[in-house]
């Protein structure tokens, strides 16, 4: 009986046991989930008090500050194709008929000033023939191209009014990556399109622009990459911050399909500034030079060539009489900064560089073994000059739109073809000649019937030209003669 008794008590006790201690554990569960509860639940409170949170609500008045002074830009080119008819040959001559046609264009651009200069993508209004600008409010336009720098792929405009709207000026150089920002422009002819995005990075070269040293065009690339979507007819439109400020131009897609997928570059306004002011002020870009050959540092340069830093340009070489020559800079320093902005990289270099002009005094930072040194520098010009270019030194508009450079022909080459001058195409790229066929080393003997026995002749028939159609006449090396016409 004694026993029972006890297998009744100890199973009591067990029992208890058990419920105590799941009771015990349930408790600890219990407190264990309500923690885990109100921390899930503490994420979206903390989201809501961010400040990318209250960065949404600003958009709009970014937006206001920006988007009636994007326009829209329509280019219209008139080209030709030439027509070889055997039967007109037969009772005219060999000479070709000319047949015109149109071609459109369209891309965005931005009001920087009351009094109507625009500022747009050289790529959107290069060699057009007529430039339409479309406001906001409809309103519609005739634009006059007042200058371009291909070297930066910028241009300017100029409409006949007064009284716009227009963006303000922010600073590119205070830029930080993370940043929000929106692109504002007319994608697919989709008027007034806004889009936002961060900004991914900072100085990028992708190599864009096109580098033709024998046309003096040297591409100065240190883009602001964004995430923002920007796709055909956003070039040319403006990237503003959350305070509606201008911190670039928005100019190229990286993109497998010519569509936009993640990855979009504009050219920071600090750059845009300097350029459009020159533009503006002297018909021409008034670029500063340095005179050194640079390079990037990476690791294997670094090591095998024992330089302690991975930031900065290497001097690989001085020219004579260049602006750091007589300033004490040698090959082998590493630029590190000018006028105390940090230097990592080449385009670095180049974007801060661009930003003076000849005659300009600035403080270049260098490492010389590894010793730090800051040398004052008179910059100079092209010409290794301090002075300014003279606009009366650059071509006319019309010599730039056969987008082609030229020299006079030598005695002898004249004689050998039987010719009494003329003048040779040495370099040509994208422009009206290219356009119609015309080959390097095509060397025009004739404008419009009229002689072009050197550059003289050639300038003054195309500023004095009349008319639309243009008949150029000439002969390649070879002794093959050829005619080409098209409309300037």
């Amino acid at each position: 009986m004694k026993k029972i008794i006890a297998y009744i008590l100890s199973g009591i006790i067990g029992g208890v046991s058990v419920v105590f201690v799941q009771s015990y554990f349930n408790k600890e569960n219990a407190i264990t989930k309500n923690t885990s509860a109100q921390s899930v639940h503490a994420t979206p409170v903390d989201f809501a008090k961010s400040n990318l949170f209250a960065l949404n609500n600003d958009f709009s008045t970014a937006v206001e500050k920006s988007i009636n002074a994007v326009v829209h830009i329509r280019t219209i080119t008139e080209k030709t194709n030439l027509i070889y008819d055997p039967f007109h040959s037969w009772f005219f001559g060999s000479r070709p008929q000319v047949q015109p046609y149109i071609q459109e264009g369209s891309g965005s651009g931005v009001i920087i000033s009351d009094n109507g200069y625009i500022v747009t993508n050289n790529h959107v209004v290069k060699n057009s023939d007529k430039i339409e600008v479309t406001l906001n409010d409809k309103r519609i336009y005739k634009a006059e191209l007042i200058g371009s720098d291909p070297s930066t792929d910028l241009a300017v405009l100029k409409i006949d009014e007064k009284n716009l709207p227009f963006i303000l000026f922010g600073n590119s150089d205070d830029i930080k990556v993370g940043e929000w920002v929106l692109a504002v422009g007319n994608p697919f002819n989709l008027y007034s399109t806004v889009t936002a995005g961060i900004i991914s990075a900072k100085g990028r070269n992708i190599h864009v622009i096109e580098n033709n040293p024998e046309s003096g065009n040297f591409p100065i690339e240190s883009f602001i990459q964004t995430d923002a979507a920007v796709n055909p007819g956003n070039s040319g439109g403006a990237l503003v911050n959350i305070n509606g400020e201008l911190i670039g131009i928005n100019t190229a897609i990286a993109s497998n399909n010519g569509a936009y997928q993640g990855y979009a570059f504009a050219i920071p306004v600090n750059v845009v500034k300097k350029i459009v002011s020159d533009i503006i002020e002297y018909g021409t870009v008034q670029r500063a030079y340095l005179g050194v050959s640079i390079r990037d540092i990476d690791a294997e340069f670094a090591k095998s060539n024992n330089i302690k830093t991975l930031n900065g340009v290497y001097v690989h070489d001085v020219l004579p009489n260049g602006a750091a020559e007589e300033s004490g800079i040698k090959a082998g320093d590493i630029i590190t900064k000018i006028n105390d902005k940090e230097i990592k990289k080449l385009s670095e270099f180049q974007e801060q560089l661009s930003k003076y002009r000849p005659g300009d005094k600035v403080k270049i930072t260098i490492l010389r073994k590894d010793k730090e040194l800051n040398i004052d520098v008179i910059l100079k010009n092209k010409n290794n000059q301090i002075g300014l270019i003279k606009r009366e030194n650059m071509p006319s508009v019309n010599l730039t739109k056969l987008g082609a450079s030229f020299e006079e022909i030598s005695k002898e080459e004249a004689t050998s073809l039987g010719i009494e001058g003329g003048v040779k195409i040495v370099n040509i790229e994208p422009g009206k000649l290219m356009s119609v066929g015309v080959k390097k080393n095509f060397i025009i003997t004739a404008i419009d019937k009229k002689k072009v026995l050197n550059m003289k002749d050639l300038r003054e028939l195309l500023e004095n030209k009349t008319g639309n159609v243009i008949l150029i006449e000439g002969v390649y090396p070879n002794g093959i003669r050829a005619y080409y016409g098209f409309n300037l």
